[in-house]
């Protein structure tokens, strides 16, 4: 099998080459139509975690030895990351789901011999540019239309902190990294939560004089802390979750098992709330106290949801979810809550939607700063299929309770947007047309089989 079948051309050439090609002018996009109604059943499995996926490629590159990932999601997002790595002279064998990556050490990556191209990928644009700020070369880092456009000042700005000389483009990509620098640790509190940002600071300060100190980071992702301390990394979280990070020691080889991604379960948890015939079950997804607010909200609303087969998967916790048809009910989300959901809120919109009474969202802005802007996006489009929907600065109001209609949507290229509005049919009276949908491949490649498998009846057409 080719190592990067089943994607464009673009995304092989990422992958396999090293090399990021732009979508030509006059190439085709994919467009979903999904008929009303439907019930969803049965037990399925949903792809490996994103985040983890990404994590265990940089720290098993920047460890000494072989490093095996079981379960990696080989989406267009993570394949960037590969690709980019690759091109620095890591060697990595993939085998479908399982990955194999040589490390060359934390001093052993080599200068790329032309920009690297990470696609749609906040991730790996951000995370890299912690890794390569503390490399003796220069690096160029860029993306596509949407990477170009999102904001980097919040991941340069700490960074030039610490003596790096990372420098972007009226505060967007393309990021250019000047290597030789030495870099000091820093004690540092994120404005905003933001688990991306708080890795590049703590990839950084592996490469860093002194310790790293990270403050603020909230509730946001901890996949970065929990692989580091797994593979032998110095580091300290209090209790009030300010991360110490000593550097000198790891980080050391070690084979990881990605579990499914609950940000990718998100969109069956809500389907199976709308819609299950009987009983939904998704086996084996990640349950990191980090990423679990889109189930605490399902069940503030009412959703109908346990958990079975608890179990850790090194120090990931890991579990199948059960899921039931359920009456959902407007709530105000607390701020606080946001961060433990923030990639979830395009499926909680649709829930929202279909719950009785009304859903205030606040304390979301960081979601105008994703693939899209993605208040906006979903306000746009439920108001397209006949939503009540009131547009915040930071947030929205949904007013449920009744279905939507038939209708076309955009989602402006952004994955969860267009995975969100196919579930919205399962409480539509008429079919939506869902565009621009090519990107759900950058972390949720085969979502259309899965979703059909589940009982959604979705076509995927040229457009």
């Amino acid at each position: 099998m080719q190592p990067c079948s089943g994607f464009s051309a673009p995304t092989r050439a990422r992958c396999c080459e090293g090399v990021g090609l732009e979508r030509g002018e006059g190439s085709v996009s994919e467009q979903y139509l999904v008929k009303p109604g439907g019930r969803l059943g049965g037990r399925l499995s949903v792809p490996g975690d994103k985040s983890i996926s990404h994590r265990a490629l940089l720290l098993g590159a920047l460890a000494t030895g072989r490093s095996e990932v079981e379960g990696f999601l080989a989406s267009e997002d993570c394949l960037a990351t590969m690709a980019a790595l690759r091109s620095m002279g890591v060697r990595i064998e993939r085998e479908d789901h399982r990955v194999v990556v040589h490390g060359v050490g934390l001093h052993g990556l080599q200068a790329a011999s032309m920009p690297l191209d990470l696609g749609n990928s906040g991730t790996a644009i951000r995370l890299l540019a912690g890794v390569l700020a503390g490399q003796r070369f220069d690096s160029e880092l860029r993306g596509d239309a949407s990477l170009m456009r999102r904001p980097m000042g919040r991941v340069a700005a700490p960074l030039n902190a610490m003596g790096a000389r990372v420098e972007t483009r009226d505060g967007c990509p393309p990021l250019t990294i000047r290597g030789g620098q030495a870099l000091t640790g820093i004690d540092y509190t994120l404005p905003v939560a933001s688990a991306q940002v708080k890795s590049a600071l703590l990839l950084a300060g592996l490469y860093a004089e002194g310790v790293t100190t990270v403050r603020g980071s909230g509730t946001s992702r901890d996949h970065t802390e929990r692989m580091l301390l797994s593979m032998g990394v110095e580091l300290v979280v209090e209790d009030d979750g300010a991360i110490h990070l000593t550097p000198g020691t790891g980080p050391e080889a070690m084979d990881v098992r990605v579990p499914g991604d609950l940000s990718s379960a998100a969109f069956f948890l809500v389907g199976g709330c709308l819609a299950a015939e009987d009983e939904l079950v998704i086996e084996g997804v990640g349950l990191n106290p980090t990423r679990l607010g889109v189930i605490g909200v399902l069940e503030a609303m009412g959703g109908e949801i346990t958990v079975s087969n608890r179990h850790m998967e090194g120090r990931e916790p890991v579990g199948d979810l059960h899921i039931r048809r359920s009456v959902l009910k407007g709530i105000e989300i607390p701020p606080e809550v946001v961060p433990l959901a923030i990639d979830e809120f395009p499926a909680l919109f649709i829930a929202a939607a279909a719950a009785e009474g009304e859903t205030r969202v606040t304390g979301a802005a960081e979601l105008r700063h994703k693939e899209s802007d993605r208040i906006a996006t979903m306000v746009q489009g439920l108001r397209a299929l006949g939503g009540d929907v009131e547009e915040l600065p930071d947030g929205a109001i949904i007013r449920g309770g009744r279905r939507l209609q038939g209708g076309t949507v955009d989602s402006h290229g952004d994955h969860r947007v267009a995975m969100a509005f196919a579930m919205a049919a399962l409480v539509a009276d008429g079919p939506i047309t869902i565009h621009d949908t090519d990107n759900v491949a950058t972390s949720f490649p085969g979502f259309p089989g899965l979703a059909r498998a589940a009982g959604l009846d979705l076509e995927v057409n040229s457009s």
